[in-house]
Formats: structure tokens, C-alpha cells, sequence
């Protein structure tokens, strides 16, 4: 079940926000350049980030102005507006001090935020972050091209190199990220945030910062350099910084699980040992029927051709459905759904669309209690 979400009042702008969790101190999320609430709980690796965040803390999750479930607005918002928004939903959550959690552009947000107001700051986390946009992101003469890929395709996931490289070539995470990106922020948004953003430098406030700071960042993080984490950890006094294996810049891509622990570890001084995560999923499992006897029949060369064809069919359908592929399984798809009637209707398209291709489809359905990873599902339902 997704959180309520509320409105927060931060001038003339309605800020979205949702609280999770009842943990001992609150955590406010700063996102990076667009989110959307609707879709946090929407795919199972997200969720489990959020779920994990929210085990030990209060959390408090936001969409910025301009993007996702926030009012959209007429003039692109400074840094210092959009700064103020998280003093603004800490106000409507009833927080007095918290510690920031902040990803992507979010990290000078939170650092403002942390050198304003101190007194409400109890803790940073840095993660993929940046002080200076055209030293460790985009050069001037770069950004013009990434504008023009958001010009001519935004809303159809052609900015994932920019973002997930590992998965640039996975249709399914392709189709995923164009639905966040449609639901994040409108293109005209889209581009100018990105000026914006262009535009942030906040290395000379670095020194000033006076709470415990953590940094995490990807060694080869596609999107912002390495080294931009680096100079963070030599300004900011007393600074900790971990630099994780990796080049993807999207958190929810990759090892998730050692961000999470890290700033577990950090926050509460300890990394208690996580139980796997058992949610309620509707899980499908598909398999060809003869599998083995059709491809005798028709030799390696053909049956892989047909496999090819049956595996873009059914990822299709998961999408169209808005299914989670968790593992093919040579000739079949296990797969996990946040409801029974999609899962079903999931199903009965695959097996009618794979019919003209000469094949059977056979499908199992099961809704229950699963231990879920990001690769997997376990349990007496799968």
C-alpha cells in the first residue's frame, strides 16, 4: 500500500510529500533532478531502497516543485527556492531537525540547506553528488547536446545512457525509465531545470559545513565524476567518504544494498543485519510448451530466432502490464506484479500473442507472501 501523500505550503507552491516509518530520528530524502511519488513504491527495487531507509528512521520523501506530484511553476526556480521547499515540508511533517539524505542535485540542495540551517540539520549523506555542475557533470560545450537529446525524445527513455549504462540496452528498464521520465516533468521543465542546474556552484559554502557528513559515490559514475565526491570530502571538515564499485549514477541500479548500509551505518552507528524483504506480490512464471522437442525439430540457429521473438513478445506484455521481470528462465519469464487482475490479463496476452509464432504458452499464477531481491523471488509462493 503506497503512503498518503500531502501538500506542504512553500510560498505560493504546493509541495508533495509522504512520511514512512516511525524510526528514532527523521530522514529527509532530497531527490535528484525529477522524482515522482506516485512511482516510488511502483517497481520492487525501489520500494526495497525506500523500505530500507525507512527500517530505521523517519522518512520523509518529496517531489521538488516543478516535477512528479508538486505544482508545476511559471519561471525556473533557483537553488535557494527550491532549498527552502525542504524547510517547508519539514514544517508540514512536524520536524524540527532531521538528517538529509541527498542524491544528484539534490546534494547541493541538502548542503544549502545544512550551512542555512544548521540548527535543523542533524546529519548529511551525499550520494552521486556535485558542488560544481560544469566541473563534474557537463562541460558548457556538452550540455547542449544532452538538451537536445531531451528536446527531441524525452519521455521515451533515451536519456538512460546519461543516468544507467548497464542497462541502456534492456527494453524493459528502457520502458521504465521513459514512464519516469513522462511522469517526472514535463520536456520545457525537464530543460530548464537542467540550465538550472547548470548554473549551481556551491563549492565556497562546503567549508562551512558543521554536521557529520557522509559521501558516497560510484567510482565510475557515468553521470558525475568521481571527483567531484572527492573535493566534497577534502572542504567539508571532518568528512567521510566511501567510494563503491559501479558506473551507474541512478542509486536504484546496481548494488543498492551497499548505499543503504553505509548510511545505516553511518546515521544509527550500526549496520544491523537485514532480513530479506517479504512483500505480497502476485507472481508469474511462464514456460513453451515441448520447449525441448521444438527445438530438436527446428536446429540451434532456428530455435534461437524464435526464442528471440517470444522473449521481445513477452517482455511487451510485462511492460504493457506493468509487470516486473525478475529472471528469463531460458524458456520462460518469472515475473512479480503489485496486483492479481494485471497479472492475469499479464498472462492470457502473452499466451494469445505468442500463438502466431507457432508456440504454446503455459502460464502459473500465484499471489502470496515472497522474500524478494533485486534479481529474484523466493518462497512458498514462487
Amino acid at each position: 500500500m503506497q503512503p498518503e501523500t500531502r501538500y506542504a505550503r512553500s510560498g505560493d507552491v504546493r509541495i508533495a510529500f509522504q512520511v514512512v516509518g516511525g524510526g528514532p530520528f527523521d530522514l529527509v530524502f532530497v531527490p535528484g533532478f525529477i522524482s515522482n511519488l506516485d512511482l516510488t513504491w511502483d517497481t520492487p527495487v525501489r520500494a526495497r531502497f525506500f523500505s530500507r531507509l525507512s527500517s530505521f528512521s523517519r522518512l520523509i520523501l518529496f517531489d521538488k516543485r516543478g516535477t512528479g506530484l508538486s505544482d508545476r511553476v511559471s519561471a525556473m526556480p533557483t537553488l535557494e527556492e527550491r532549498m527552502d521547499d525542504v524547510r517547508a515540508v519539514m514544517d508540514a511533517a512536524g520536524s524540527e531537525r532531521a538528517a538529509l539524505f541527498g542524491i544528484s542535485e539534490g546534494g547541493a540542495m541538502s548542503v544549502l540547506f545544512a550551512a542555512t540551517y544548521p540548527e535543523r540539520t542533524q546529519a548529511l549523506v551525499l550520494c552521486g553528488t556535485y558542488s560544481h555542475f560544469s566541473t563534474w557533470v557537463l562541460a558548457n560545450e556538452k550540455l547542449e547536446e544532452f538538451l537536445s537529446v531531451i528536446e527531441q525524445s524525452w519521455g521515451t527513455g533515451a536519456s538512460l545512457p546519461y543516468f544507467a549504462p548497464t542497462k541502456a540496452s534492456d527494453p524493459i528498464v528502457k520502458e521504465g525509465w521513459a514512464h519516469y521520465e513522462r511522469l517526472g516533468a514535463s520536456p520545457s521543465a525537464v530543460i530548464s531545470l537542467t540550465r538550472m542546474n547548470s548554473e549551481i556552484d556551491v563549492r565556497h559554502i562546503l567549508p562551512a559545513i558543521r554536521v557529520p557528513t557522509l559521501i558516497i559515490h560510484r567510482e565510475g559514475d557515468t553521470r558525475v565524476s568521481v571527483e567531484a565526491a572527492r573535493y566534497a570530502a577534502r572542504e567539508i571538515p571532518n568528512a567521510k567518504l566511501i567510494e563503491l564499485p559501479g558506473i551507474d549514477h541512478l542509486i536504484w541500479v546496481g548494488d543498492t544494498d551497499a548505499i543503504t548500509d553505509a548510511a545505516q551505518e553511518f546515521l544509527t552507528g550500526s549496520r544491523a543485519d537485514v532480513e530479506a524483504d517479504r512483500v505480497l506480490a502476485t507472481v508469474l512464471f511462464t514456460d513453451i510448451v515441448g520447449s525441448t522437442k521444438r527445438a530438436a525439430e527446428l536446429g540451434d540457429r532456428s530455435w534461437n530466432a524464435l526464442l528471440a521473438q517470444h522473449d521481445t513478445i513477452v517482455r511487451r506484455e510485462l511492460t504493457r502490464f506493468r509487470g516486473q521481470e525478475l529472471k528469463a528462465l531460458g524458456d520462460g519469464f518469472m515475473a512479480t506484479f503489485d496486483g492479481p487482475a494485471r497479472a492475469v490479463r499479464c498472462a492470457s496476452a502473452v499466451v494469445d500473442a505468442v500463438r502466431p509464432l507457432g508456440i504454446e504458452v503455459r502460464s502459473g499464477l500465484h499471489t502470496g507472501e515472497i522474500e524478494l531481491t533485486s534479481s529474484d523471488a523466493k518462497g512458498i509462493a514462487a
